[in-house]
């Protein structure tokens, strides 16, 4: 919930309107938003202000940080809170955006990091989120992946893992309002989880990414990225799982 004085701040923040290139951006980068209602459209631009001004934003590896990929990245981050409550990402403080994708040492990989090479050869990273943390992205992958020219988006899987990590545990359960939510979540959700494993490990196809076989946590932001990206495809392959998102989600 979102106490007196957050909630003060944030009419601060919305007495005036956001810039009308905001919008621009939005339909140029995030083709999930082409879609919305002019309700929603205009709900995700508050939300959008509000995400930019609460949270810490820098530039790495020789990047200049842009109003483009504020709005680029909040737009993405702000669609999975669009049907939820406002509290926008408790676990979030800062963002970090790298211009492209990281190269990482040799080295063990840390839970949350999408590898795209062997990790023995060193790997590269295109978004991590740590508990308690920032948010790491590549801003490459976040344009392309916006945009739809790449399978998956890395922001809603990297903010996927920060709705996770807000219960202060890392399991693949976001929060929930009651028992009977975390009841039928860990039903559904675990029984999915061990049959997409199991397909993965026998070398069967799915429709979903195989990374969501690491662990429940990796399954829920798949999932999440998923719900998004290709609706249908998650509906057809894991109907309780989507049901149970699209509560979640609230849309």
């Amino acid at each position: 919930m979102v106490g007196w004085f957050q909630a003060r701040r944030r009419r601060r923040y919305l007495s005036q309107p956001a810039p009308p290139e905001w919008g621009r951006i939005i339909d140029d980068n995030v083709a999930l938003a082409r879609g919305l209602s002019p309700a929603d459209h205009r709900h995700l631009l508050e939300l959008v202000q509000i995400f930019i001004e609460e949270k810490h934003w820098e530039g790495c590896g020789g990047l200049e940080l842009t109003e483009e990929m504020q709005v680029t990245i909040a737009a993405q981050a702000c669609l999975l809170a669009l049907g939820r409550d406002d509290s926008l990402y408790t676990d979030v403080a800062s963002i970090l955006v790298y211009p492209s994708t990281l190269i990482t040492p040799p080295r063990p990989l840390s839970f949350f990091e999408q590898p795209r090479a062997p990790v023995g050869h060193g790997s590269t990273v295109i978004g991590e989120a740590m508990l308690g943390g920032p948010v790491v992205l590549a801003w490459d992958s976040v344009l392309a992946g916006g945009r739809g020219e790449i399978p998956g988006n890395v922001v809603i899987h990297e903010f996927a893992h920060k709705l996770d990590m807000e219960t202060g545990r890392i399991n693949g359960t976001p929060p929930l309002e009651t028992r009977a939510e975390q009841a039928r979540w860990a039903r559904v959700c675990t029984a999915a989880y061990n049959r997409h494993k199991a397909l993965v490990d026998s070398g069967w196809p799915t429709m979903m990414d195989a990374y969501g076989a690491t662990n429940e946590a990796e399954f829920f932001a798949v999932a999440t990225e998923t719900y998004f990206t290709r609706p249908a495809e998650l509906h057809w392959e894991h109907p309780e799982v989507f049901e149970v998102l699209a509560d979640f989600y609230g849309r």
